[in-house]
């Protein structure tokens, strides 16, 4: 399976913040946030990922993440000329993804939770098995702004609609997708919306009345961030902060993913080490090297 990380978008909600700067490029406690939604590609076990942002910003991506062989991933780079939907991914990555399955997150969606690398990997396993598309729902207390899914008595997705005046439930879409290869070419047969964009939830609704949809609620025990306001920006960090502070773990911690996978070896955790060996991130390393948390792992 590829992965498809979306960084794209002018950030205008963050201003004056993002005026110089790509939104996915914020720091989220101690990590740059494009980290967040990489942890999730690397946790599902993809290891070719293309990033997608603006012309502006993707050399800024490139500069900071490099070719991605120090995380043990393969990392190749595409513009998106102008933000026309989220959808339109899948036509600027059509040669990337080639006959293969692909998955796609959002550059500024965080997921967390025990459990959710055991989640990822079955929705990896749903698409290559052909059995269509898996997207994650979670409750939300302003519907109004996602993409909400409709559920009937035996708890089966019937519907999604888009930014609803009059949701039929709480539960959104999260910006995290798992698709088989029809998807490029039900994303190059969309038509654009009444805003002029290809449109995710027209491209989910596909799947759903063909019956290839799976929707997965992430409930109690996980945590979904949508990071586009200010207000979000800091709930974010004070969220991982509290988290990492209180289970001794670091959530997305990149060289420790790609060491833990076989990725990479114990010399190149220990290069990073060396240069950030002055902070706690690097301090973290050093601790994972020494096993210090294979008791919390087995």
């Amino acid at each position: 399976m590829k992965g498809i990380i979306l960084a794209g978008g002018s950030g205008t909600r963050l201003y004056p913040l993002t005026m110089v700067t790509s939104k996915q490029l914020l720091p989220i406690y101690d990590k740059p946030m494009i980290y967040y939604p990489l942890s999730v590609l690397m946790n599902a076990g993809i290891r070719e990922i293309l990033i997608i942002s603006t012309p502006a910003d993707t050399p800024r991506f490139q500069e900071l993440l490099g070719d991605g062989h120090q995380f043990g991933v393969r990392l190749t780079y595409a513009v998106q000329p102008s933000p026309d939907g989220l959808a339109q991914a899948f036509v600027i990555g059509a040669d990337f993804i080639g006959d293969d399955t692909v998955a796609m997150v959002l550059g500024d969606n965080i997921f967390a939770g025990h459990g959710l690398k055991k989640r990822l990997k079955a929705a990896v396993e749903n698409a290559e098995n052909s059995k269509g598309a898996t997207v994650f729902g979670y409750y939300v207390d302003d519907p109004q702004r996602f993409g909400i899914v409709e559920f009937d008595s035996e708890g089966k997705a019937v519907s999604i609609e888009e930014k609803p005046e009059q949701p039929k439930s709480n539960y959104c879409v999260t910006g995290l997708y798992f698709y088989d290869n029809r998807v490029v070419e039900y994303a190059r047969n969309l038509k654009p919306s009444a805003r002029g964009e290809l449109e995710i939830t027209d491209l989910n609704r596909i799947y759903l009345e063909a019956g290839d949809l799976n929707v997965e609620l992430l409930g109690q025990g996980f945590t979904w961030l949508d990071t586009g306001t200010h207000e979000s920006l800091v709930d974010a960090t004070n969220f991982v902060k509290t988290m990492e502070t209180h289970q001794h773990r670091k959530i997305a911690c990149l060289e420790e993913i790609a060491y833990l996978n076989g990725w990479i070896s114990k010399e190149d955790v220990l290069k990073v080490y060396e240069v950030l060996k002055k902070n706690q991130y690097g301090q973290y390393l050093k601790d994972v090297l020494d096993g210090k948390y294979m008791d919390i792992l087995q």
